[in-house]
């Protein structure tokens, strides 16, 4: 089944975050519900695999562990935490398979997520990837 890209407005993001199912729905799960769509066929929209469980599997990080970005220049300061299969649920519930993911839904921005989220012993998950 081919996929296609929408935009959505703020309101609509927001609203579809509110219906959402914590760590079950991603936005066209919503979508297909509020829709009465049914489900989705099998393999359709499944979620990324998580690029940060492999810092779980070696111990380098802890399911619930808080990670933080701090944009010192704008005055802002970000947080996530990590789930049980190795995602980051950011403050708004927002589930991101990528530390990178992660900035881009909280500052609309590219930027290495793996440079700039930090544990709170203030060492950056780059650094906790190199060890692995």
């Amino acid at each position: 089944m081919p996929k296609h890209t929408i935009v959505v407005d703020h309101e609509v993001y927001e609203r579809l975050q509110r219906e959402a199912k914590p760590f079950v729905d991603n936005p066209n799960t919503v979508l297909r519900r509020l829709l009465d769509l049914g489900q989705e066929a099998p393999g359709a929209a499944r979620r990324r695999r998580s690029s940060v469980a492999p810092l779980l599997t070696a111990g380098l990080l802890m399911p619930g562990q808080r990670l933080t970005w701090r944009r010192r220049n704008l005055g802002e300061t970000h947080t996530a935490y990590v789930t049980e299969d190795g995602y980051l649920r950011l403050e708004d519930g927002t589930i991101c398979d990528s530390p990178s993911g992660a900035c881009e839904t909280v500052a609309d921005c590219k930027i290495n997520g793996w440079s700039v989220w930090y544990t709170d012993d203030g060492v950056s998950l780059s650094a906790l990837r190199d060890r692995r």
